[in-house]
């Protein structure tokens, strides 16, 4: 009797377990047809928009504050700027013997991306072309993504119905498992690229470059010429003519160490030079008894 009463309760657990398990899934399967967008057709094409705007301004810095300015009162964001001065030339003159002024010619220039709410893109042109001396160049881009974005709704149901059939069919292998994953991350993955094209499509980027004339700048510098620091062409005579007379004493004292030396070669060249004569003299004798010989 307690065996049977054992073998029911195992019997009536295991079946509990299988139909919580089958709940968990339906109830999972529940959650991505709620959260998927089946019913919603596209009311509105997916267009986004991009720009492009190239201008002269009065003052770069002054325009990257108003732009700042009117893309916060617009409701946008500015994604990325930058300012860089490009030098065109530079000279230095000299004023002193210790200073310089160096002259310098650069360009300032600056970049911006921001993102406007769509609907006011082209009032934002408009208000930035009001801030140029001048456009160079404008333009704009529309890219219709209204395809791919219905695309990703489509096989985002295709993978909720196959985790749903999935769901229904008893049984737990890993390879059913790994698949419905895969199926859910790939839902994920659609869902994620139509929501940044949801994205795309309320705030357009707009791409503004923009710079001023050539801008002069004075300022006096260190004279880093080492020659100009020089002394002036008397003093350095007179340093010269004291530093050779420190030169002769020297070589004079120098002399005055190797005397004995001098002595010596002064000895050796005359003795030499006595010898050569005696030779030459021998030789004149000799030459003078052949001649008066042969005569």
């Amino acid at each position: 009797m307690k065996r049977n009463i054992i073998a029911i309760a195992i019997i009536l657990t295991i079946f509990g377990c299988n139909n919580a398990n089958k709940n968990n899934e339906s109830a999972e399967a529940k959650e991505l047809m709620i959260a998927t967008d089946t019913a919603a057709p596209l009311t509105e094409p997916k267009i986004i928009k991009t720009a492009d705007m190239r201008f002269r301004v009065k003052n770069v810095q002054n325009t990257k504050e108003q732009l700042s300015q009117t893309i916060k009162a617009q409701g946008g964001t500015v994604a990325e700027f930058s300012i860089e001065s490009v030098i065109q030339e530079t000279q230095k003159i000299k004023q002193s013997v210790d200073s310089l002024k160096e002259i310098t010619s650069y360009r300032t220039e600056g970049y911006l991306v921001a993102k406007v709410p769509s609907e006011k893109l082209d009032e934002f042109t408009n208000t930035v072309a009001k801030m140029a001396v001048f456009v160079d160049n404008q333009s704009l881009k529309l890219d219709d993504q209204s395809l791919i974005y219905l695309g990703n709704r489509m096989k985002s149901n295709n993978r909720v119905e196959a985790v749903n059939q999935m769901n229904k069919i008893a049984g737990k292998k890993s390879s059913n498992v790994e698949t419905s994953l895969n199926l859910k991350d790939d839902y994920v993955d659609k869902k994620v690229q139509n929501l940044s094209i949801d994205n795309r499509v309320r705030y357009s980027n707009i791409t503004l470059k923009f710079y001023q004339d050539n801008t002069i700048k004075t300022i006096l510098v260190a004279n880093d010429d080492i020659y100009d620091y020089k002394p002036a062409f008397g003093n350095r005579l007179w340093m010269g003519i004291i530093n050779g007379w420190t030169i002769f004493k020297e070589l004079i004292i120098g002399l005055a160490n190797i005397w004995a030396l001098i002595l010596l070669g002064i000895g050796i060249f005359l003795l030499i030079r006595y010898f050569i004569r005696k030779d030459k003299v021998k030789i004149a004798d000799a030459t003078r008894s052949l001649v008066n010989n042969q005569s």
